[in-house]
């Protein structure tokens, strides 16, 4: 079980969000709002795991970044969604992963498999407190701005209902 333990305000580059902090006993999740979502129906929402590659260190071996300008951009543009933002580095495998990935995937290798490759699971991730967190804000449905098929087989799975889907690198 997932509960909104603090929330606040937060101006970036893109606009004024709603800053919505979850934790479900282990770790925190955070939820960047724009625009009154609940009862709404198709808001767009990106589901985003941290990667301090990408997020801190401004590496180019990565489109993180990328990914969560376009697609606060969006949301700007459209005055409402939902950033969802889950403590899940190295594709749920944790900051060593990563750097053990390395340097698979400059040989070549997409990221997931330079992670099996290294000895871990291609994809460790679990959006259930995503889920959780969208049940929580009380919204009827979205429009997922991904490219990851796994997160919208989740979502649906526990509940969510999914009625659009957008890619984050166009």
């Amino acid at each position: 079980m997932i509960v909104k333990i603090a929330e606040g305000n937060l101006n970036t580059k893109f606009g004024a969000y709603r800053e919505l902090l979850f934790y479900d006993g282990q770790k925190e999740s955070i939820a960047l709002v724009m625009g009154d979502v609940a009862g709404a129906e198709a808001v767009l929402c990106r589901i985003h795991s941290s990667c301090i590659f990408g997020h801190v260190f401004n590496s180019i071996e990565c489109d993180c970044r990328e990914q969560m300008e376009i697609s606060q951009q969006l949301i700007q543009q459209e005055g409402k969604g939902i950033i969802i933002w889950l403590d899940q580095e190295g594709k749920g495998n944790g900051h060593y992963a990563l750097l053990k990935s390395v340097e698979h995937k400059r040989r070549g290798l997409p990221q997931a498999d330079a992670y099996e490759a290294a000895g871990f699971k291609k994809d460790a991730r679990d959006y259930r407190a995503a889920a959780e967190m969208l049940k929580e804000m009380e919204v009827k449905s979205i429009r997922m701005l991904t490219n990851n098929p796994r997160k919208i087989e989740t979502l649906t799975r526990y509940g969510i209902q999914v009625v659009g889907i957008l890619p984050t690198i166009l």
